[in-house]
């Protein structure tokens, strides 16, 4: 496919929202239609029902963006830049893809990639659509919307034939032929609404919002709107930069907020629009719109120019927006605010959402107008959870802007979870599979669990409060649901859905519940099973990978035994971890679910050898043992392991006092530090070679460990300690390696922290002496296979893995329980634990934090259900869901509707791009033969194009044919049922 979209005429969009409209209630994919309640603000001499809409951009670009934003709310609608240059020759310099939007967003487009004839055409096919569809459908005043022009970005363009018959034709369309189109259409559709189709107001545009691009001179921008409000008689914005908060400013807050990494120089500052020359020029301009009787106002903000130093996007330059922008821009609207005292007028974008939007709103700003957030999952749909959220304020005109509240939002953004970046950089949602071209839908939280949890399913059994079904369910695959609650690494959260939204469903958190709550009945409802002959199982090592291993081969009848040296069972996490994390007694519970499933378990003393267990008749057996080997931290001083020491302090064997430095930035580390600030210790540090935005440790654990009052002292290489202090090199970052990290490379600079006692915790790893006294065989990082090179040996967790996690040495135990038995274990989901798909896509497009841990189910976004987020994300409705006779949902990619501009590939929980990788629907062969999609393009009769692997190929299908059964039905009921998308 090519970047080359093109606009739909208007008989078939009309076709396309009449028919989808009475086939599903929906329009563009819009599922939640707001339908206004008779309230209105006044703007313009006309009324707007609400004051969000879509701001100049992706989002208003085309007839269907706006329908679909109409739909879900939208009343006031900025309409993409216009500008002299246009179509072909813009779009040659709009790279692809152009948008990022998983985080804060970033752009390299700017204004319409159409020609300004076919904008203009785009916008009134919209005005003339809404104006009918809000009166035939009821969903509100058809005077109760507002199109907003935006022009750029110089005079002489504006003042150039092709952008003043774009304006003109805007403010009076009644001579324009698209307009007449329109009218016809719309009468040969609803015929009983000819008489009001005639009479549609022909003014669809009676105002404009200046954009210049940065560096346009002040007296340039002043001419501009001059001329608008003088020449044109518009209503008239003026969109500011945030540069005119100064370099400095800009700087301080975003590196106080976390967006250090974001590059940017003075360059823009310098050159931009200067506080001392914009506010008697926008006095000037008050005072002349005043004049003229027209409203004058400001938009906060213009997109913030940035530089492309990750590889984000393809050029060198890009545009920031989202919630990075929002502390900025609402610092701008501050500063206006006082510097006017309240008296002009501000229309905002700049990170507006559905958390500040009420806000805002109260403070006297709006229109509000948005386009990062309605870019990610949920899309237009997010509209109608901000309306629901400001309908209940009071409406009431313009009359001015509360200058504290304003002040308050600005200061509050600096810590508002919303707009802080994390500590550390966002881990990557997607999965290493691709998307297949049918029945796509997958919860990406499953595929980022090492023993793929049924976790939707039992999100949903605990939302219902079937708390034992739900912890049945998790202990089909997890015999560990208590440690497991409490301290798994969750990567299923880093792959939520939901962190798209607002923040993760707390899986981790709800595991626990179930396992609080359904645990009493789960025990009373296990029995033994029978003996199974033949097979006998000995496991070295009693911590968790040993334990989920026992239980597997315990619940499957196999006799086993556990071997471990300690006094008790629990490993690590029992010995080390610190009880403030987990106590024994959730480890204890862990425990009896094991040998509720009669496994013997040998406490106190070495395990046997191989040889010697294979003697006493045991088939197979698994080592399991812990990495309770130190890494080598090769530095002079007073130097402990972190688990030797970490156990000592626990069993109170080590008393903590004085300085303490740690030395690694994984999660035993902040283990380390925290119980030694907890135990006692006067200051303790903990030393990494790169920044905490490089450790290792979940982000988690690294805030809690902050909580407690660690320090760290990054960028630092311990040398030596001696004498009451560790001293160590300042590091600087190279260049980063292959997974992103950036390399420390030593300064030559030394300092000192206080210390009596270093804590390496660095490189643990497993005793390598039991491999060998066994004769296991090891690779070249000194580990074993997970069948080991001795028959009926087996190596999982930490003795396969090195350092692992609770979760991965439960999925090797399920591996080698597997192996024993001989075959896959299977179970059955129960009924309740599934939802229907009407529920699942009710919860798209509404944000919601995290209040109770029994109602995580209800943010449970049940991806594997319904997905979409290709669809929510596009801006031009360019990736569609079909309904299939099964009730199955498949999603097509239109390729005509498509300008490639990448967006859905960021929200795409395959390691794919939607809009390359989805079977596609072609409009011309021109368009399939300059593409290499998947794709169907339909000809006469019932003979369509079909390209699977290789070149295009022709079939017919009202007979037999080699199409694959699954594409065949999609295709046929592209054919019946969806035919308004390519007729």
């Amino acid at each position: 496919m090519s970047e080359k979209m093109y606009p739909i005429p208007f008989k078939s969009l009309m076709n396309w929202v009449v028919t989808e409209y009475a086939n599903s209630g929906e329009i563009f994919g819009v599922r939640k239609a707001y339908h206004a309640t008779g309230k209105s603000l006044p703007i313009f001499g006309e009324r707007i029902e609400t004051p969000f809409g879509p701001a100049a951009g992706p989002n208003s670009q085309l007839a269907q963006n706006i329908i679909a934003a109409y739909m879900a709310g939208a009343r006031f609608f900025e309409v993409k830049t216009v500008q002299k240059m246009d179509g072909e020759e813009l779009a040659a310099c709009v790279p692809r893809p152009c948008i990022l939007a998983n985080d804060e967003g970033y752009n390299q487009e700017w204004s319409t990639e159409l020609t300004v004839p076919q904008a203009m055409d785009e916008y009134i096919k919209a005005w003339c659509a809404l104006k009918v569809l809000s009166k035939v459908y009821g969903f509100g005043d058809p005077n109760g919307f507002v199109f907003n022009m935006s022009v750029g970005y110089d005079l002489e363009g504006i003042k150039g034939e092709k952008v003043n018959t774009y304006i003109e034709g805007m403010k009076d369309a009644a001579k324009t032929a698209i307009f007449g189109e329109c009218k016809a259409v719309l009468k040969e559709l609803f015929p009983e609404e000819s008489d009001y189709i005639d009479a549609i107001d022909p003014r669809v545009s009676r105002s404009v919002t200046v954009s210049t691009l940065h560096g346009c001179p002040p007296d340039e921008i002043e001419r501009i709107a001059s001329y608008l409000i003088t020449e044109k008689h518009l209503h008239t914005f003026v969109k500011c930069n945030p540069t005119i908060l100064g370099y400095e400013t800009a700087r301080r807050i975003l590196d106080g907020m976390g967006y250090d990494y974001i590059v940017f120089d003075d360059h823009h500052f310098r050159e931009d629009l200067q506080w001392a020359d914009a506010v008697p020029m926008f006095e000037r301009l008050q005072a002349l719109a005043d004049s003229k009787g027209l409203e004058f106002g400001l938009k906060l903000s213009n997109t913030f120019p940035v530089d492309t130093t990750r590889g984000e996007l393809p050029n060198n330059e890009m545009y920031m927006s989202g919630r990075s922008l929002f502390p900025l821009t609402i610092e701008m609207c501050h500063r206006i605010s006082r510097q006017f005292k309240g008296k002009m007028r501000i229309s905002f974008a700049g990170g507006a959402e559905y958390f500040n939007c009420d806000k805002l709103f109260a403070a006297g700003i709006w229109p509000i107008t948005v386009a990062t957030t309605i870019l990610k999952p949920g899309g237009y749909n997010r509209l109608y959870q901000m309306v629901e959220k400001v309908e209940p304020m009071v409406y009431k005109p313009f009359g001015g802007t509360d200058t504290q509240a304003i002040c308050e939002m600005s200061a509050a953004s600096h810590t508002d979870v919303h707009h802080v970046k994390p500590i550390k950089p966002l881990p990557s949602r997607k999965s290493d599979k691709q998307v297949p071209w049918i029945d796509c839908f997958s919860a990406p939280c499953k595929g980022g669990c090492p023993i793929a949890q049924d976790i939707p399913e039992y999100m949903e059994l605990c939302n219902k409060g079937l708390y034992a079904p739900a912890l049945k369910l998790i202990t089909e695959k997890n015999p560990l649901p208590f440690l497991t609650g409490t301290i798994c690494a969750h990567r299923c959260q880093t792959k939520c859905s939901r962190n798209f939204y607002d923040e993760s469903v707390r899986i981790r958190d709800t595991k626990l519940l179930a396992a609080q709550k359904g645990y009493n009945a789960l025990m009373a409802s296990i029995k033994r099973p029978e003996r199974v002959t033949g097979k006998k199982v000995a496991i070295i090592g009693g911590g968790p990978t040993g334990i989920a291993a026992a239980y597997f081969c315990g619940r499957a009848g196999i006799e086993t035994t556990i071997f471990e040296r300690e006094s008790c069972l629990g490993g690590v996490p029992r010995h080390v971890i610190p009880s403030f994390r987990i106590a024994n007694e959730a480890i204890e519970k862990d425990i009896a679910l094991m040998e509720k499933y009669g496994v013997e378990v040998k406490c106190g003393a070495p395990a046997p050898s191989v040889d010697e267990l294979k003697k006493l008749g045991y088939t197979h057996i698994l080592l399991a043992v812990g990495a309770w080997k130190p890494g080598k931290l090769d530095i002079a001083g007073d130097v402990a392991g972190a688990i030797q020491w970490m156990k000592g302090v626990k069993a109170g064997n080590i008393a903590v006092a004085g300085n303490i430095a740690v030395i690694g930035g994984g999660n035993t580390a902040m283990d380390a530090a925290r119980l030694a600030k907890r135990s006692g210790a006067e200051h303790v540090t903990l030393v990494y070679r790169r920044t905490r935005k490089y450790m290792p440790a979940d982000e988690h654990e690294l805030a809690l460990a902050l909580q407690d009052g660690v320090e760290f002292a990054e960028l630092a290489a311990p040398v030596k300690q001696a004498d009451g202090v560790l001293t160590c090199e300042k590091m600087v970052l190279g260049e980063a390696d292959a997974s992103g990290r950036r390399s420390p490379v030593g300064s030559g600079e030394f300092f000192t922290v206080p210390c009596d006692l270093v804590i390496s915790a660095v490189g643990e790893q497993v005793d390598d002496a039991l491999m060998a006294a066994n004769g296991i065989e090891l690779d070249k990082k000194g580990r074993p296979a997970f069948q080991t090179n001795v028959e009926g040996v087996y190596a999982a967790g930490d003795a396969k893995r090195g350092p692992a996690t609770v979760v991965e040495g439960i999925a090797d135990a399920a591996a080698f329980a597997e192996a024993v038995i001989g075959k896959a274990y299977t179970y059955d989901i129960p009924e309740q634990a599934y939802v229907t798909k009407s529920d699942a896509e009710a919860k798209k497009g509404t944000l919601k934090m995290s209040e109770c841990i029994c109602c995580e189910g209800e943010r449970c976004l049940q991806c594997a259900t319904v997905c979409e987020n290709c669809v929510d994300s596009c801006p031009n409705r360019a990736n569609v869901t079909i309904r299939m006779a099964d009730g199955s949902h498949q999603i097509v990619h239109v390729d005509k509707m498509c300008n490639e501009c990448g967006n859905c590939t960021q929200f795409c929980p395959y390691s794919s791009e939607p809009c390359h990788d989805k079977f596609t629907l072609f409009q011309t062969a021109e368009d399939m033969a300059d593409s290499k999609n998947a794709g169907v393009l339909f000809l006469d009769g019932d003979k369509v194009r079909v390209r699977t692997f290789g070149e295009p190929k022709e079939y017919d299908l009202s007979g037999k044919n080699d199409l694959p059964a699954d594409l065949e039905k999609l295709i046929v009921t592209l054919r019946d049922k969806y035919g308004y998308l390519y007729n």
